[in-house]
């Protein structure tokens, strides 16, 4: 009797519902799950932060609309320093001193 039950339990637990089989798959899709989780758990709380920075921190907007969409406040004036251009060299700035003349008419007998 005992032999029988023991053989019962083992069928049970090697094909039965909710075998081992099963639920090392269970685990496995688990664990998966849970490092995805962590990923977006991550990926929110940058975005939360982005979300936090742009409603109450005003210095952020005011630089991202600086340097994005080159604005200015009311009553500012905008002044661009632009740097003199590198020389050329030589070659390229002293163009060919012969001038060119444009070609006669041929003369037709």
């Amino acid at each position: 009797m005992l032999a029988v039950l023991l053989a019962w339990l083992q069928y049970r637990f090697w094909f039965g519902p909710g075998n081992s089989g099963e639920v090392m798959m269970l685990e496995a899709q688990v664990a998966h799950q849970t490092q995805d989780n962590e990923g977006l758990r991550q990926r929110n709380q940058a975005l939360a932060a982005e979300v936090k920075d742009l409603k109450d921190g005003e210095a952020a907007i005011e630089e991202r609309a600086r340097s994005e969409l080159g604005m200015i406040k009311p009553g500012e004036t905008f002044y661009r320093v632009v740097e003199d251009a590198p020389p050329l060299p030589p070659a390229v700035a002293a163009p060919s001193a012969a001038p060119v003349e444009p070609d006669a008419p041929a003369e037709q007998p």
